[in-house]
């Protein structure tokens, strides 16, 4: 198992610029953002760009510094209510296992995700519709298209999971439609699922692997309830009694999730999805949480 980190957590830094801090700071291997360049939304970057790939020199770049490339991350909405905006989600999820072919990059990550006017059962048939052209490409090409367990609840109005495929029982649907998981187990934990549990039975299918803690305030959640703030919720994503971290700073026993990996056969990437709050806003706070989560996560990975 290698330690990477997703580079969605420096948007401004170039990708050149993030291969070298990664490799001269331990980190064998990064998950790399390849958003379209909108430049309108948090935890979002394009430092490779599908419709500009510049493959040798990113090869180049890798194999410079003993690093790998483990992953292309766009994490948007396959199921966006609007039929344009979906379209164009669908079509750069397209792109992108065609770039990661041609890099030589095993996964592309992204989400199920939701229209938030239809119900479940509406929208795992639009998804099996909508996702058989992009596994078939994903197959043609060598690529496994992974999906991640982030609940996404920012995404409903109401604050409910807006991305199917924050459970097990949403696994197995993914895994009979041919789409692997990027395990998360931040995303369990406030859910109130075990993540340790939930995992071992399907690690088979785990072919990419986020680390990213969460710190819950129980105290605050007897005021709110389970689904977050519902009088005053300025910021959709602020449910009010939890918030993620870097691994080390939260709940997550990452032990156990380490092991049930590597007792499963796991031997891919974890890669450090950095989130936090306290350790964000600045680009030397951000490092600060690199570190904070090599240092958790590093004696646990066999060398």
């Amino acid at each position: 198992m290698k330690l990477g980190f997703l580079t969605a957590c420096l948007p401004d830094r170039t990708l050149s610029d993030i291969v070298s801090w990664a490799a001269g700071h331990g980190y064998e291997a990064l998950e790399v953002a390849a958003w379209p360049n909108l430049g309108d939304r948090p935890f979002t970057a394009t430092h490779v760009d599908p419709d500009a790939l510049r493959t040798d020199e990113i090869k180049d770049l890798f194999a410079g510094h003993g690093l790998t490339l483990s992953s292309l991350a766009f994490y948007d909405n396959n199921l966006h209510p609007d039929p344009d905006e979906r379209a164009a989600v669908n079509a750069h999820v397209l792109k992108l296992i065609d770039a990661a072919a041609e890099l030589g990059v095993p996964t592309v990550g992204t989400f199920v995700g939701r229209h938030p006017g239809q119900s479940v059962a509406e929208n795992l048939r639009e998804a099996e519709r909508v996702f058989a052209p992009l596994v078939d490409r994903a197959g043609e090409r060598g690529v496994k298209l992974v999906i991640e367990n982030c609940v996404m609840e920012g995404w409903h109005p109401d604050g409910y999971p807006g991305n199917l495929a924050y459970s097990p029982e949403l696994w197995e649907w993914m895994f009979s439609i041919g789409l692997y998981l990027n395990y998360d187990p931040s995303h369990l934990v406030w859910m109130g699922i075990d993540p340790v549990e939930a995992l071992r039975p399907y690690v088979h299918r785990v072919a990419h692997a986020q680390a990213k803690d969460i710190q819950l305030f129980p105290e605050k959640r007897n005021r709110y309830g389970w689904p977050g703030k519902a009088v005053v919720r300025e910021d959709p994503w602020d449910t009010g009694w939890w918030r993620y971290r870097v691994p080390g700073l939260g709940q997550v026993d990452w032990v156990r999730v380490v092991d049930t990996l590597y007792e499963g056969g796991f031997d891919g990437v974890l890669s450090v999805e950095h989130e936090d709050p306290v350790w964000g806003g600045t680009e030397p706070k951000i490092e600060t949480g690199l570190e904070v989560a090599y240092r958790t996560l590093r004696p646990l990975l066999v060398a």
